[in-house]
């Protein structure tokens, strides 16, 4: 590849490759060279293997960088009672269960966990799974499992959710969409339904990538309308937003009204596996009939005892939910001091939108060499066309100096590029 055009090209003609048929299936992988060209260009910017991961900072390749990139929402992975806590239940329990939830690989730590969560929330109950992608994959599956079931999603829902919808679709559920974040899109799908036909409508409580909040209330008001359930995915809202950190629903005061909820440790609790909340029978039948759940190996004690940890220090240390949202705040407000567009967001997730592949991927480079701050470049496929954008993160262990830094560099970069003047 000789130039940034020819990268650029190669980004955009990656669908085609995967269309790629014939007798031989490596044939597509074969003929994939863009990620070696980029490599070979520096231009290459995911799968970077960090030496370490400190929280606010990280050291990338030898080299410290101010860590703008992490989902350690309320920067508790480096916390001493959460470490010790995984110690611990390494030294009690090993590394592993070695079965599924559903035979050996149940113990009363998941028990008490899924009790304390059920409380938190103010749900009839509570369920641990291995991953948060688990979760969406699971429960989708379980819940629409006929041709009568439709699933009735955001646009913009995160990949998980479609994977789950893609195994309903196996057996004969049906795919709806509606206009990102419009309720009054979503009356209007809901409306056209058959009466005899089942509806979950599913979307994401704070949108991944952009940091948006879902319209809970005119989603779970419309859902309600005509007599269908809601499930969010709140893996960016638990810790972040609402009372005590319960997340995206609770913030908009409409925890009632939604079903079900569900997320993931891996961002503010700090560790590994997933949770779904809602109704005690609803949450028994997927125990039962989501093969994702039941054949797959159940989350490891030290990850639970870690995100147990996790949860005890957010409702002890409610500082940390304060200092994430002040640091959000002022990174958002300085950003769009300097012309920066960052739509809508109101959390812990700021963008920064580029529209062009290319160049995103060329601020991202900019950035991590020449001023040693790490962010993540999002580009097409992962977001719609001229959606192109910096996803950049904040944590309750960011200090102002790492902020005041990353505008430096922000500024710096973004003249350089001609985003900003």
């Amino acid at each position: 590849m000789s130039n940034s055009n020819d990268l650029a090209s190669g980004i955009a003609s990656r669908g085609n490759l995967a269309r790629m048929s014939g007798k031989d299936l490596f044939a597509k992988a074969n003929a994939w060279t863009l990620t070696d060209e980029a490599r070979a260009m520096g231009m290459y910017p995911f799968f970077r293997p960090l030496d370490f991961n400190d929280g606010p900072e990280a050291v990338l390749e030898g080299k410290r960088v101010v860590m703008f990139g992490s989902n350690n929402y309320l920067g508790l992975t480096t916390h001493p009672k959460v470490r010790e806590r995984a110690i611990d239940a390494i030294r009690k329990f090993g590394p592993s269960m070695t079965g599924s939830r559903l035979v050996n690989g149940s113990m009363k730590l998941h028990h008490v966990f899924e009790e304390q969560l059920a409380a938190f929330m103010n749900k009839e109950s509570a369920l641990v799974f291995t991953t948060g992608y688990q979760v969406n994959l699971a429960t989708i599956q379980a819940m629409l499992s006929n041709k009568k079931s439709v699933a009735v999603v955001d646009k913009q829902v995160h990949a998980s959710i479609y994977d789950g919808i893609r195994l309903a679709q196996s057996n004969g559920a049906q795919l709806v969409r509606f206009h990102h974040n419009n309720p009054a899109d979503l009356e209007k799908r809901l409306a056209a339904l058959q009466e005899d036909e089942g509806a979950l409508v599913i979307t994401d409580g704070v949108f991944s990538t952009e940091g948006e909040i879902a319209d809970l209330k005119g989603m779970s008001a419309a859902s309600k309308k005509y007599g269908y359930r809601i499930m969010v995915d709140d893996a960016h809202g638990l810790g972040v937003l609402g009372e005590k950190g319960r997340g995206t629903a609770d913030s908009l005061g409409v925890q009632d009204d939604v079903d079900l909820i569900g997320g993931t440790f891996s961002k503010s609790l700090a560790s590994i596996g997933g949770w779904l909340v809602g109704p005690r029978k609803v949450l028994d039948y997927v125990k039962h009939f989501a093969s994702s759940f039941m054949f797959a190996a159940s989350c490891p004690p030290p990850s639970v005892a870690a995100a147990m940890a996790a949860f005890e220090v957010m409702q002890e240390e409610t500082w940390r939910m304060d200092k994430v949202r002040d640091n959000a705040r002022y990174m958002r407000d300085e950003l769009r001091k300097m012309g920066f567009e960052t739509g809508p967001t109101e959390t812990a997730i700021v963008p920064i939108f580029v529209r062009q592949d290319l160049t995103t991927i060329a601020m991202w480079k900019a950035l991590l060499e020449d001023h040693a701050v790490y962010v993540n470049p999002f580009i097409s496929p992962g977001v719609p066309p001229k959606g192109a954008l910096l996803r950049t993160s904040y944590m309750a262990t960011h200090e102002k100096h790492h902020l005041d830094r990353g505008l430096e560099a922000f500024r710096a970069v973004g003249k350089q590029f001609g985003l900003i003047s």
